[in-house]
């Protein structure tokens, strides 16, 4: 008999399709502007971006989409992660959501077109950034909690030589230039919102890995930076 959990239950299957397919095309569905071609990148850049960094990471590590799957559902999670974990997935959706929102109303002037061509650039970086973070990972996993179950060490290749937390590092990138690319400077309220909550969270993991995960106070002090080199 297959031990192996299932992966693509009907809950993740509805969840992955409204965070994976619905949220990137918010700006086009409400705004209407069908012609807007910096939404129709941002949209099929992020489907993109998801399938292909998922699929290599299933590829080098097998068991890490199971991982994910149970997103909300690990008994051991920190109960912390238990409201700081559904924040950023929130705080992921109204950006794109309030860019809409905005485009709709025509309330922001916008940016000019360099501005949004490296918003994108940082887009592109950000994605980069964290899908190398995810499949140099094995342990990337949707909520904080130390993974006795699956042998959990610590990981130092990869982005992983450069901070602590490559994976939130790219995220905010993403977060912080989705707003310049999408010309709504109301995006950047759900976007600070969002850079808050994942320095809080940030922090919090990083403690709880110093204290919990063999050999992680060793590599914080060769990696001193969690998630800005020089700055924090």
């Amino acid at each position: 008999m297959d031990s192996q959990p299932k992966i693509l239950t009907p809950r993740v299957l509805i969840i992955s399709f409204l965070f994976v397919v619905v949220v990137p095309f918010l700006p086009l569905l409400i705004s209407r502007q069908w012609d807007w071609w910096q939404a129709w990148v941002y949209a099929i850049l992020s489907i993109v971006a998801f399938v292909i960094s998922r699929a290599l990471a299933a590829r080098r590590n097998p068991g890490l989409l199971a991982e994910r799957s149970r997103f909300l559902r690990h008994e051991d999670a920190k109960p912390w992660d238990k409201t700081l974990a559904p924040l950023v997935g929130l705080g992921g959706a109204a950006i794109p959501l309030v860019a809409g929102l905005d485009a709709r109303v025509g309330g922001s002037a916008g940016f000019s077109l360099p501005v949004e061509i490296m918003a994108l650039a940082a887009i592109l970086a950000g994605y980069a950034l964290g899908s190398y973070a995810l499949i140099e990972n094995a342990y990337f996993s949707g909520m904080v909690r130390i993974q006795t179950d699956r042998g959990q060490r610590v990981v130092s290749s990869g982005p992983y030589r450069w901070v602590r937390h490559p994976g939130y590092a790219g995220g905010l990138l993403v977060y912080l230039a989705t707003p310049l690319f999408l010309a709504s400077v109301w995006a950047f309220v759900p976007a600070v919102f969002l850079t808050v909550v994942l320095i809080i969270r940030t922090n919090l993991e990083d403690k709880t890995l110093q204290a919990e995960l063999d050999g992680y106070r060793d590599f914080a002090q060769r990696v001193r930076y969690r998630l800005l080199p020089g700055v924090w």
